[in-house]
């Protein structure tokens, strides 16, 4: 079972990538090349927590599948109590 976060990349008729939400109706960007539509994916994983970024090719078949983990803070605050 996906969950809602999930996101798709996938070809469109009119030869453009699409980055979609797995429960949305329509997509939420759509660009020219497939790496644009992967790195708009990823930036929304980082903001909404992660999550799975499934890949279609051409053909529509998934051909690639990641688990994106949220972006950490490489320099966290430290705990002022202990």
């Amino acid at each position: 079972m996906s969950k809602v976060r999930d996101r798709t990349v996938y070809r469109r008729d009119d030869g453009s990538w699409a980055n979609k939400r797995n429960d949305a109706d329509c997509a939420s960007s759509v660009h020219c090349t497939q790496k644009a539509a992967e790195d708009a994916a990823q930036g929304m994983f980082n903001r909404q927590g992660g999550g799975e970024l499934s890949t279609k090719g051409r053909d529509g078949l998934v051909w690639s599948k990641d688990t994106i983990s949220p972006v950490r803070d490489p320099i966290p605050p430290r705990d002022r109590e202990n």
